[in-house]
């Protein structure tokens, strides 16, 4: 796993060990004084660094720590309903328009030295490399010098003019990878495929039209918003084994169907244009499914195979008839969660009591717990709202 990290301190003697508290965990650590020394990779060449102020000298937990806190941490730690407040937030931000022309920036050693942090032991133990790499908003084109910094584990390229990925095909030990806001048109000739340890990335606000070529054998959480993908289709379904989180809002999709990921967790599809369910029945280990703002009328392709679905979203949409609730009957054991808010459905006299008499076992409608009080009197009404199925 990731090595040891060194934070640098004040200075003190050194060769002594104390206690400190790190987020909650009580860990050792040694201090080294003027004496101290270890070895640094930079660029792949090993050198003999003196240190002359105190680093601390953190535990592997810390790096575990920062891998998920910025990959699962954006979505995973907070509840559904919490995250899709911060999407709304998101919206209303200006997206970034590119210029058309633009001059080749390259990446210097100088930012190379500004951007660098986070210094860990190497795969074998034997040395220490900085694997963190902060290079956004530096209206970069060209990535070349990157190939020699082959111990990078976290790189962030958001915000520039990017539109080649290639040279990172270097960086085999790539575990973190954010290009939001560059010009990135396709994943064919990328070398993602390549990043066998590649777990998050984010190419939120490219270009990207299609999702052939897009590969990892690692890769768990996928973030595309806001670029112009009409068709979910070219997805390497073989080399997406292990993907549970993908993130495809604001984009120009008409349907769902050619998502076949097997494992896949969360699929959030809000912002598009889709007004067709199709292919859903392959996603049995879906848990939330978020359709927010598309132009659904009917919820078919909703079915009995999508035997995990605890959160659904369909918020803002077109759905009128009391009709449409039939297809959810068919997942109505596992349903937990459901957003019908802005649809012309929610306006139905009763509308509450009529979604919990055709779905029990829901805990939460429009993001309000369901009362005993609302259970109590679906049950005793239960006669008369059957009847208002045919209500149209």
């Amino acid at each position: 796993m990731i090595g040891s990290f060194l934070r640098q301190s004040s200075l003190h003697g050194f060769h002594s060990y104390t206690r400190t508290l790190v987020r909650g965990k009580v860990i050792l650590r040694r201090d080294f004084g003027t004496a101290g020394s270890f070895k640094l990779v930079i660029a792949g060449f090993y050198t003999r660094v003196l240190i002359w102020s105190r680093y601390t000298v953190m535990s592997d937990v810390e790096d575990d720590e920062f891998l998920q806190g910025e990959s699962e941490g954006e979505e995973s730690v907070k509840d559904e309903e919490e995250q899709e407040e911060e999407e709304e937030k998101e919206e209303e931000e200006p997206v970034a328009k590119h210029e058309e022309q633009v001059e080749t920036c390259t990446v210097t050693q100088e930012m190379v030295e500004q951007g660098l942090s986070l210094l860990c032991r190497t795969g074998n133990g034997l040395s220490h490399a900085f694997v963190k790499l902060d290079l956004k908003e530096r209206r970069l084109t060209d990535l070349t010098l990157l190939t020699s910094f082959v111990h990078l584990r976290f790189l962030d390229i958001s915000s520039n003019l990017v539109s080649d990925l290639s040279p990172l095909t270097a960086l085999t030990q790539l575990l973190w990878l954010k290009g939001d806001g560059n010009v990135i048109q396709r994943f064919e000739g990328q070398p993602l495929g390549q990043l066998a340890y590649l777990q998050w990335l984010s190419l939120a606000l490219n270009r990207i039209c299609d999702l052939k070529g897009l590969g990892g054998p690692s890769l768990e959480s996928i973030n595309l918003i806001g670029n112009s993908i009409e068709r979910v289709t070219g997805l390497e379904y073989s080399r997406l084994t292990n993907l549970v989180t993908l993130e495809l809002r604001g984009n120009r999709l008409e349907s769902t169907d050619g998502i076949y990921l097997p494992n896949l967790r969360k699929l959030y599809l809000a912002q598009n244009g889709i007004k067709r369910l199709e292919g859903l029945d392959r996603l049995e280990h879906l848990t939330t499914l978020h359709l927010r703002d598309n132009q659904l009328e009917t919820l078919d392709g909703i079915n009995s195979n999508m035997k995990a679905l605890q959160y659904l979203n369909i918020r803002g949409n077109q759905v009128s008839s009391p009709r449409a609730l039939v297809s959810l009957v068919e997942v109505m054991n596992t349903l937990k969660s459901l957003v019908l808010t802005e649809n012309p459905l929610s306006e139905i006299e009763d509308y509450r009591l009529f979604v919990l008499s055709r779905l029990p076992m829901l805990e939460r409608l429009d993001k309000e717990q369901i009362t005993p009080e609302e259970r109590e009197e679906t049950k005793e009404r239960h006669g008369e709202l059957e009847n208002e199925e045919d209500l149209e």
